[in-house]
């Protein structure tokens, strides 16, 4: 297995890319090719650990990119014309069957472009979106879309819907996943237009997609381990995010400052110590990785962008499991089943 890592996207890149692939290549059984401009990740390995990048492992490799895709850059004008850019060339070489997954914590309308235009959609799936991981009561939340697709129209929910179904299913093995519709109030009648229609267009094909739709779904409730995922537009999803992680950031902070505010206060805190630790394991977003976007025809995972190396090398980890589960394969499984089914 190979899986294809952007060494020059992100915020923190390169250091953090390759810092964390270096960190993950003794967790992962998989070859990782860091993609970018050689001559700068060649100086860095040495720079970092004082050995050249063979002396570290011989599954960490370098695929050459001369070209970087920055994050004001327009997302198409770069995909079409930055061709010897470290995401283009990864894509190209997914699409080639050089590489198994594509990882980069890069511009994402850029990152979405290539998957759509480079790698192809699945036949059946209007628009490929982003599905993140979320920390539950004693599970998991699903986030879909979690940032790529700001405007959508009903048919897009309901597609999100049935991926993340798919997904949960084939990956999680959980038989009936709990999908939500993320709302203001769980009445039918709340929300915009988008959130009514897709509402309407849910309850109708839940049954026949087999899409166990819980209705909608309030923010306050997402976390309740009672919903598996839930669906709305990437705009919204992205906002909830971020509002997540930073609420998760606020809480272990202040409990950190608060067990340690003086010398009694530390002493006292000593017995609940393992628990501390495991709620803050719980809360921290960079052991669930990146999102995987789902509704292209090969694995392409999307890094935070402001991934550090811890983070990347989560996210490497989780890639490999990705491509051991054959998540996509069984999303172009389900798809072409329902297809053939229609006519």
């Amino acid at each position: 297995m190979k899986i294809l890592l952007d060494a020059m996207g992100g915020d923190n890149a390169p250091d953090a890319n390759i810092k964390g692939a270096v960190q993950a290549i003794n967790k992962v059984k998989a070859e990782v090719v860091l993609i970018g401009k050689e001559e700068v990740i060649r100086s860095k390995i040495k720079e970092f650990y004082g050995k050249e990048l063979e002396e570290i492992s011989n599954r960490l490799k370098i695929k050459n990119a001369s070209e970087t895709i920055e994050m004001e850059d327009q997302p198409t004008v770069a995909i079409r014309h930055k061709k010897d850019s470290s995401m283009v060339v990864g894509f190209k070489m997914l699409k080639e069957g050089e590489g198994d997954v594509f990882i980069s914590a890069g511009n994402s309308g850029a990152l979405l472009t290539g998957a759509t235009l480079i790698v192809g959609r699945i036949k059946g799936i209007d628009r490929p979106a982003l599905a993140g991981i979320l920390p539950a009561y004693k599970s998991q939340l699903l986030l879909i879309d979690a940032g790529s697709n700001t405007n959508c129209k009903p048919i897009n929910l309901l597609q999100f819907a049935q991926m993340s179904s798919i997904y949960l299913k084939n990956t999680y093995g959980i038989e009936k996943p709990a999908i939500g519709l993320l709302n203001i109030g769980t009445e039918e009648t709340k929300g915009n237009d988008l959130v009514k229609e897709s509402y309407a267009l849910l309850k109708e094909n839940s049954e026949k997609l087999d899409i166990n739709f819980v209705g909608n779904v309030e923010g306050r409730d997402a976390f309740s381990g009672k919903i598996d995922a839930i669906v709305t537009d990437g705009f919204t999803g992205n906002v909830f995010l971020k509002t997540t992680e930073g609420l998760g950031k606020f809480v272990k902070r202040t409990l950190t400052e608060s067990l340690t505010h003086n010398l009694l206060s530390k002493i006292l805190a000593i017995p609940a110590l393992p628990s501390i630790k495991k709620f803050s394991k719980t809360m921290d977003y960079k052991s669930y990785g990146g999102a995987l976007f789902l509704g292209v025809k090969k694995p392409v995972v999307k890094a935070h962008g402001s991934s550090d190396e811890l983070l990347f090398q989560y996210t490497i980890i989780q890639a490999e499991k990705f491509v051991e589960n054959k998540a996509v394969e069984k999303m172009i499984e389900q798809f072409e089943k329902q297809k053939n089914e229609e006519k």
